[in-house]
C-alpha cells in the first residue's frame, strides 16, 4: 500500500498559486483575500488562546468522539490516477481552507494560530472535528471555543452584523439587486469605498474574470448600500489555485478516462465563471471509465442561517467500487413506477437508468468532511431538470462496523426489546441508497413554475432531505413486493427509518436535518407507528405505509405549492418537544452512547 504524503493531520492546508502543490500548503492570511473581506481585520494581533477552553472543557468533547481512520490503497490506480490524486488533495486542502473562512472571518488566521501551537493538542482536535473556532456542546448549543467573535447568523458570506429584517426591508426596497444579492455563489458586501476598490482591484488583477463577469464591474460602482460579488472574485487567490489543480490533473488522468477529464477541465472553468452548467453536464452525464470520482465545488446551503441561500465549498474523492457500482445501477434501472405512485398530482418523467456509483472514500473537504454516507447532485433545479442528477454511495461509511454499532446502541436503547433484532446493517444502507434516490423524484419546480429553493430559502433545505427520508420509506413495501426486498431487509429499512428520526437533544431551528427528523418523529407518534410505553418505544409497523405516505403528501404540497410561510408554519407545528417523552428516549440514548462525535482522519493525507 503506498501511501501520498501530503499533509499532517493537524490541518496542514493549500497555499498560493503556481504549478506545483507544495508541502508548505496553508494560504498566509495577505493572500486570504482579507482585501475584500470586511468582516474581520484578519492581520491585527490577536491572541485566539486567550479565555480558550482548557483540557477539561474540550475533554467533554473529545471523550464523546469516535476516531475512524479512512485507509486507501492506491494498488488498483494507474500511474496518471496516482499523480491526478495528489492534485486534488491540493486542491481539496485550499477549498477546506476557503470553507472555513465561509463560516467564520476568523478561522483562518485561527487555525494559523493553532498549528503554531501543536501542544494545544486538544483545541487542534476540536477545530478539525468542528471545522472551525465554534463547537457544538454535548447539550447542542454553539459556542466559541477559542477567542473569537460569537458565530452569526450571517457567517461570513453577508456582512458583518446583518440581521434578517434589516436585509429584507432592503430586498423589499431595492427588489431588482435580489437576484444579484442571494445568489447561489456570490457573497455580499457593503458598499464601501474600500470594498468598492478592492473589488475592482481584483477585476484589473485578474482580466479573466473582467470577462466571464459582464456588467460587474458597472454594478459595484453604482452600488450605494450593498453589492454581491461573486465566489471568484471575492476568493480569487484561493479559486485560481484550485483551477490550476484541476488543470493539472485532468492533464494526468486524460490516458486512462477522458470523460473525466473532460469533467476536471470543465469544473476548473466553472470555478471562474460561478455557474456550474458546463462541468455538472459532464459529471451527470459522462461515462468514466476510470477508478476516480470527485465532488469538487459549491453546493449545499446548509451553513447559511441567514437565507439558506449561499452555497458553501467542499471537494471529496472516492476510489470507485465497480462491482458494486454494477449491482445497484442494475437493481434502480427504472425509477419512473416510484414516481408515478407518489402521493402528488404534479408527476413527471424521470430518467431510467439514472447514473449511480458506489465509492470508498479518500479524502473529504469543507462543508463535506465528516461521514457523510451518500450524495447526489447538483441541486439546481435546471441541471436536474436537463441533465438529471448523480448518486454516490460511500460504502466505507455506510459499511463501517463502528459506525453501526454506536446506531445499534441507541436503537436499542430507545425501543422495546422485540424490536431490537429489527435493525440490521444493511436496512440503512438500503434506506440511505433510496434517500438519495428519493432527490431524484417529486416535484422539481413549485406550481408557479419558480424554484423550490427560492420559494422556501431557509425551509427548502430542511423539507427536501425531509421528502428524500420519507421517499425512501414509501418506496420500500413497493420495493418488497417487486422482490427486491426480503420481508428481514424490509424490517430491517424500517427500523433503520425509525433510528434516524430519534433525537438526543432540542433540535436547533437552523439544523435542518434534526429538525426534518423531530417533525417526522411527532408524525409517527401522532398516527400511532411508535407509541410510548413503559420508557421505550414500541413500533407498530402494520402502520408503517399510511403513516408514511400521510406525511410524505403533506411535504410534496408544500414543496410544490412553494409558500415559505405556510411551511414555516407547519414546521413550528410538528417540532414541539414534550420532556415526559423525547426526553426519556433522549436521556436513554445518552446513557447508551459511546460516541456522539467522530473524528475522521484519512491515510491518503497522513
Amino acid at each position: 500500500m503506498k501511501k501520498i504524503l501530503l499533509m499532517s493531520v493537524g490541518l496542514l492546508l493549500v497555499a498560493c498559486s503556481g504549478s506545483e502543490p507544495t508541502q508548505n500548503t496553508q494560504p498566509t492570511v495577505a493572500e486570504a483575500d482579507v482585501a475584500v473581506s470586511e468582516n474581520a481585520d484578519a492581520t491585527a494581533p490577536h491572541d485566539f488562546f486567550d479565555g480558550s477552553w482548557g483540557d477539561n472543557d474540550a475533554a467533554a468533547i473529545l471523550d464523546k468522539t469516535m476516531r475512524l481512520h479512512l485507509a486507501f490503497d492506491d494498488a488498483q490506480l494507474t500511474e496518471g490516477e496516482r499523480a491526478a490524486v495528489t492534485e486534488l488533495l491540493a486542491a481539496g486542502a485550499r477549498l477546506h481552507s476557503l470553507y472555513l473562512n465561509q463560516r467564520h472571518p476568523q478561522s483562518r488566521a485561527a487555525e494559523q494560530a493553532l498549528q503554531s501551537a501543536p501542544e494545544r493538542q486538544a483545541l487542534n482536535e476540536l477545530f478539525w472535528i468542528m471545522k472551525g473556532p465554534i463547537a457544538t456542546t454535548l447539550d447542542n448549543q454553539r459556542q466559541a471555543f477559542l477567542n473569537v467573535d460569537a458565530e452569526a447568523p450571517a457567517r461570513n458570506v453577508y456582512p458583518h452584523g446583518v440581521e434578517r429584517e434589516g436585509m429584507d426591508a432592503f430586498l423589499e426596497d431595492h427588489p431588482e439587486t435580489r437576484d444579484d444579492l442571494l445568489h447561489l455563489r456570490a457573497v455580499v458586501r457593503t458598499a464601501s469605498d474600500e470594498n468598492k476598490s478592492a473589488a475592482i482591484a481584483v477585476l484589473d488583477a485578474r482580466p479573466t474574470l473582467d470577462v466571464l463577469h459582464p456588467g460587474l464591474r458597472e454594478n459595484i460602482a453604482k452600488a450605494d448600500t450593498y453589492f454581491a460579488l461573486p465566489y471568484s472574485v471575492a476568493y480569487a487567490d484561493d479559486i485560481f489555485y484550485v483551477h490550476d489543480r484541476l488543470i493539472a490533473a485532468a492533464a494526468h488522468v486524460e490516458d486512462d478516462d477522458i470523460a473525466f477529464a473532460r469533467f476536471l477541465r470543465l469544473r476548473a472553468r466553472d470555478f471562474l465563471a460561478d455557474d456550474y452548467d458546463g462541468g455538472d453536464a459532464a459529471w451527470v452525464t459522462g461515462e468514466f471509465s476510470g477508478n476516480l470520482n470527485a465532488q469538487i465545488g459549491s453546493y449545499e446551503t446548509y451553513d447559511d442561517a441567514l437565507y439558506g441561500v449561499k452555497s458553501f465549498f467542499s471537494l471529496s474523492l472516492w476510489q470507485r467500487d465497480k462491482a458494486k457500482s454494477d449491482e445497484l445501477a442494475a437493481a434502480i434501472a427504472d425509477i419512473q413506477t416510484i414516481e408515478d405512485a407518489l402521493p402528488y398530482g404534479a408527476t413527471k418523467k424521470v430518467r431510467s437508468g439514472i447514473p449511480v456509483g458506489v465509492y470508498n472514500v479518500v479524502a473529504d473537504f469543507g462543508q463535506s468532511r465528516g461521514t457523510n454516507t451518500a450524495t447526489i447532485l447538483p441541486n439546481e433545479g435546471h441541471l436536474s431538470r436537463q441533465y438529471g442528477r448523480t448518486i454516490l454511495i460511500r460504502s466505507n461509511i455506510l459499511t463501517n462496523a463502528q459506525i453501526y454499532e454506536e446506531s445499534k446502541r441507541a436503537f436499542v436503547a430507545a425501543t422495546a426489546t422485540s424490536h431490537h433484532d429489527d435493525f440490521a446493517t444493511e436496512g440503512n444502507f438500503y434506506r440511505t441508497l433510496w434517500h438519495e434516490v428519493g432527490h431524484y423524484l417529486g416535484p422539481d419546480q413549485t406550481s408557479a413554475g419558480g424554484d423550490i429553493d427560492a420559494a422556501l430559502q431557509d425551509t427548502a433545505d430542511l423539507m427536501e432531505e425531509m421528502k428524500a427520508d420519507l421517499v425512501s420509506l414509501f418506496a420500500a413495501p413497493r420495493l418488497h413486493e417487486a422482490g427486491y426486498y426480503s420481508d428481514a431487509q424490509l424490517r430491517a429499512i424500517y427500523a433503520a427509518g425509525i433510528r434516524r428520526v430519534l433525537q438526543k437533544n432540542i433540535p436547533r431551528r437552523a439544523q435542518a436535518y434534526q429538525t426534518m427528523q423531530l417533525i417526522q418523529w411527532n408524525w409517527f407518534l401522532d398516527k400511532g407507528l411508535l407509541r410510548f410505553e413503559d420508557g421505550v418505544l414500541a413500533i407498530d409497523y402494520d402502520l408503517y405505509p399510511e403513516t408514511i405516505a400521510s406525511l410524505l403528501s403533506e411535504i410534496l404540497a408544500l414543496q410544490y405549492a412553494g409558500d415559505r410561510d405556510t411551511a414555516n408554519a407547519f414546521v413550528d407545528q410538528w417540532t414541539q418537544w414534550d420532556d415526559a417523552v423525547h426526553g426519556v428516549i433522549a436521556e436513554k440514548m445518552k446513557a447508551a452512547e459511546g460516541s456522539r462525535f467522530r473524528l475522521v482522519t484519512y491515510e491518503a493525507l497522513e
